[in-house]
């Protein structure tokens, strides 16, 4: 129970924080529809086109915005010391990163879950192309945010290219990417795909603990 109550105070703390910086969220949220109308803009107004590449608009700018966030996963817990004393609170450093994971699935993906219907309006896609595209991100989302875990921790010990863990998340979520957007182009495929997305989820997931956490414990011994 002692140990239960650490996690609910680790979230709630996660929540004020998340709370306190809600112009970080919104930040990304408001460049998120920007570049929507930027796309719309630059492709013209023939909505059958639009409708036609609407999808992966709207995955490559999830990909995009969900990066932006990726410098606060761990580095501010890191210079304040506050990820050290989470850990000396009885918390082992792979579970940290499942906890800082579940954490930025909720306050970050969440909010661009909830932005999609907008968009799916904006860009004239389909009632069938939404579910299937809320399905897909639903899964592919967490993914993402287990990526930004491992990329964030390696870049606790890069100080000179903060971008190369943007890049390490571009080059990876290709394959979520891929599959997103073949479940909704191609619906006879759709159990499929949709096994092959949970299973790049289970892999990532289960990597992101071990790779996140050695990272931490060398980023804390060499600090």
């Amino acid at each position: 129970m002692k140990f239960l109550n650490k996690i609910i105070f680790f979230f709630y703390r996660e929540y004020k924080l998340n709370l306190s910086g809600f112009q970080d969220i919104l930040t990304n949220i408001i460049f998120f529809f920007v570049s929507i109308l930027i796309f719309i803009f630059s492709i013209g107004p023939d909505e059958e086109v639009i409708s036609l590449i609407g999808v992966g608009i709207v995955w490559a700018l999830l990909l995009l915005s969900s990066t932006l966030s990726l410098k606060k996963f761990y580095q501010d817990d890191f210079e304040n010391g506050n990820l050290l004393i989470i850990h000396l609170n009885g918390f082992s450093f792979g579970f940290i990163a499942i906890l800082k994971t579940i954490s930025h699935f909720l306050f970050v993906q969440i909010p661009f879950l909830l932005s999609i219907p907008i968009a799916c309006i904006i860009l004239n896609i389909s009632d069938d192309k939404f579910f299937y595209l809320l399905t897909s991100f639903s899964m592919g989302s967490l993914t993402l945010s287990c990526l930004g875990s491992i990329s964030s921790s390696m870049n606790l010990m890069n100080h000179r290219n903060y971008l190369l863990g943007s890049v390490i998340v571009m080059i990876f979520s290709v394959p979520i990417i891929i599959f997103s957007i073949g479940i909704i182009n191609i619906e006879q495929n759709f159990n499929s795909l949709i096994n092959i997305l949970f299973g790049i989820l289970l892999i990532v997931f289960a990597i992101n603990p071990w790779a996140s956490g050695l990272c931490l414990k060398l980023s804390l011994e060499n600090n």
